[in-house]
């Protein structure tokens, strides 16, 4: 366990020192976060850089679902397995509900969980209607969501290609979302969270 811990930390710090020389990376806080407190980290998603670069700028380890194709390679799936990738296959993953618990169990096992809420890579850049699968892992758990959004990633490295340009990066992890246990227990409820994390991420990608 402690080797493990150690190997997560040097792929972690090497990832980042990358992002930070090659893409000149910056992370932004709007508030500092709980240390006694797990989330559903909840982030845009316009390239497959996404889960490195939350991953190295989040202070802890984020554990979230990666499609199994990305492991096949050895220097590839050992670092995004080092970097808290759990692979799944398409079979599994191929219903909403099979997805679901897999996020779930994540949670419930005690780490905080990245989740692309957009449901898969937009093809312009720009944000996408946010699918109702966060709103319900958050209502199950009654857990709080933080909202993240990658400016820059699209540009970078949009879908297809196999190379990353020195495009300047930028991360802004948003002011926790937490609701009332009403909110959680109600099928009305969802619809709330849904809205409340929908305007946070216009507002991040606008930058306010």
């Amino acid at each position: 366990m402690k080797q493990s811990k150690i190997f997560y930390w040097i792929v972690k710090n090497f990832f980042k020192f990358l992002l930070i020389i090659y893409n000149r990376c910056s992370a932004k806080w709007l508030e500092k976060l709980p240390e006694n407190e797990k989330f559903i980290v909840a982030c845009n998603h316009a390239s497959n850089l996404d889960p490195l670069i939350v991953g190295c700028f989040f202070p802890r380890m984020l554990r979230y679902l990666a499609k199994e194709e990305l492991f096949t390679g050895w220097f590839l799936g050992t670092c995004i397995r080092a970097l808290g990738a759990v692979p799944v296959s398409r079979a599994s993953n191929a219903s909403a509900a099979g997805a679901l618990k897999g996020f779930m169990k994540l949670y419930q096992e005690g780490s905080d969980v990245l989740i692309f809420p957009e449901g898969g890579r937009t093809l312009d850049g720009k944000l996408q209607p946010l699918e109702a699968g966060v709103a319900l892992i958050a209502a199950h758990e009654h857990a709080p969501i933080l909202p993240v959004f990658i400016h820059g990633s699209f540009k970078a490295m949009p879908p297809g290609s196999a190379f990353v340009k020195p495009t300047k990066l930028r991360v802004t992890f948003g002011k926790p979302l937490r609701f009332s246990d009403d909110v959680y227990d109600s099928k009305a409820g969802r619809k709330i969270i849904m809205d409340s994390l929908t305007e946070t991420f216009r507002q991040l990608e606008a930058g306010e």
